[in-house]
């Protein structure tokens, strides 16, 4: 079949099917063609008039519509801001808004992720400020080996250091910059998550009653890892409302609208 035509088709199943899309792509088209390439070993600007084996990516397309899995979770590849990742089901799939964010930044010399997962911000840090030595953390051992085999995949291991911690438990030293996208998934949203969300894992999106469990954790303990002028950049989600309710008095700042910046002096 004609590469083109079999990427509309894939398209016109998912469509049929009512799959939920937003692990990297945000609608029927733009899954069928990643998966569809990708799929096949293709590249992304691939001559769509090509001919290719329809079998080949059969298997995928079901497992997709019958199973709910994201296509990246089948190709164990995800993409953010353009960087390729490893990923597969010990890790939520990398589509974090902090990633666009980072370049706006004054340059850090010391960078700590924390909840890091596949460590796609970690990774994207270190390429963003090649000055800044990065620290990405995570409780999950299976995350910290997705991490460490993306961390080897774009050949960061002398810059960016993992440590298996809670929160900044097991973390030391001071840091410039602290980016996190933490759990942040209210109960009563998780109760209504799509299928495809709940292959991922539970742990890493699960926030407690109000999404704010360990965000509220991060705003307390964050004063005590961050240099004079040092920042917190953590996402939050559909919890920004609840987050202003709780704690009215701080000075968020909200380069995205789910990502709020506070600076160490402003954190009371």
């Amino acid at each position: 079949m004609i590469l083109g035509k079999l990427i509309e088709k894939t398209a016109r199943r998912f469509r049929a099917a009512g799959l939920h899309y937003g692990h990297g792509t945000d609608n029927a088209h733009d899954e069928a063609a990643f998966l569809v390439l990708r799929g096949l070993g293709l590249p992304f600007d691939s001559d769509l008039g090509t001919d290719v084996s329809e079998g080949k990516i059969e298997h995928l397309v079901q497992q997709r519509i019958r199973q709910r899995i994201p296509a990246a979770y089948l190709l164990n590849e995800s993409w953010l801001d353009g960087v390729a990742f490893y990923v597969d089901q010990r890790v939520i799939i990398p589509r974090s808004h902090i990633a666009f964010l980072l370049k706006g930044l004054k340059p850090p010399r010391r960078v700590l992720d924390l909840c890091t997962g596949s460590g796609c911000l970690a990774v994207l840090a270190a390429m963003a400020y090649p000055r800044a030595t990065v620290t990405a953390s995570d409780i999950e051992r299976g995350a910290l080996e997705v991490a460490r085999r993306n961390i080897a995949r774009h050949r960061l291991g002398r810059r960016i250091r993992l440590v298996r911690s809670d929160l900044f438990d097991d973390v030391t030293g001071r840091y410039d910059l602290i980016v996190a996208n933490p759990p942040y998934v209210s109960a009563a949203a998780m109760k209504k998550l799509p299928p495809e969300y709940r292959h991922e894992p539970r742990g890493a999106l699960a926030g407690g009653l109000d999404g704010l469990f360990l965000v509220k954790q991060m705003i307390r303990k964050a004063g005590s890892r961050l240099q004079a002028g040092g920042t917190l950049l953590c996402e939050v989600g559909d919890s920004r409302r609840a987050l202003l309710r709780v704690c009215p008095e701080l000075p968020f700042k909200w380069p995205h609208a789910s990502v709020f910046a506070l600076r160490r002096e402003e954190m009371g």
